[in-house]
């Protein structure tokens, strides 16, 4: 089984190839400029260095956000082309979750991607990936005041965040592929962006109608 996992929803790229629960190449990396420009390239490089064709991927596992619009934009659109193209089975998962595979010594990980104005995109996660608090935009005070103060936690975080228990993430690639290997793959088309939130231009024709 031949694995491909893409996640361009922040600003870390993650891409990796996974071949029988072996990793054959993993990139992860900040991608500040020219993101459509770099993707295509670094899936060329990933496969040639694995010595496959896109056709010998079983597999795409995408994060389909919360994050960056214009990224989550990028990634997805590539891997549903993809896979419609080559009949690849395709898989979504919260890039949140992603960071989530961060180990920790703690009883809970809280992983955050900042979405301005003091709001961001988060969640609370087991070290078993279980999702015990949805993935959400909140405000992030107000979600701190939320947990469960006899329990301990990491926010793992590539974003500048004054808090004491930071941490940078590291992703665990096996560790989300094996949760989620027997999810049943969607038809690409059907694989869709999980902004959860308007778009600023979405927004700002809501308050012109309002």
């Amino acid at each position: 089984m031949t694995s491909l996992l893409l996640d361009t929803s922040t600003k870390y790229v993650t891409l990796a190839i996974i071949q029988n629960d072996v990793i054959c190449y993993f990139y992860h990396e900040a991608v500040v400029e020219q993101l459509s420009v770099k993707i295509l390239p670094l899936l060329d490089e990933a496969l040639k260095k694995c010595s496959l064709k896109p056709s010998d991927i079983d597999k795409i596992f995408i994060a389909t956000g919360p994050g960056s619009f214009t990224g989550i934009r990028i990634g997805l659109t590539i891997m549903k082309v993809l896979a419609w193209s080559l009949k690849i089975d395709i898989i979504p998962i919260s890039s949140l979750e992603l960071i989530a595979t961060t180990k920790t010594d703690t009883d809970y990980v809280i992983p955050y991607i900042d979405a301005r104005r003091g709001n961001c995109f988060t969640a609370i996660y087991d070290n078993n990936l279980e999702n015990l608090v949805p993935d959400q935009f909140i405000n992030f005070e107000k979600f701190l005041n939320k947990i469960d103060s006899s329990k301990t936690f990491k926010i793992a975080t590539y974003d500048e965040l004054d808090y004491k228990n930071k941490v940078f993430p590291k992703i665990d690639i096996i560790k989300i592929i094996n949760k989620h290997k027997n999810d049943k793959a969607l038809n690409p088309h059907l694989v869709n962006p999980n902004y959860l939130k308007m778009t600023e231009a979405e927004e700002n024709l809501k308050k012109k109608n309002d």
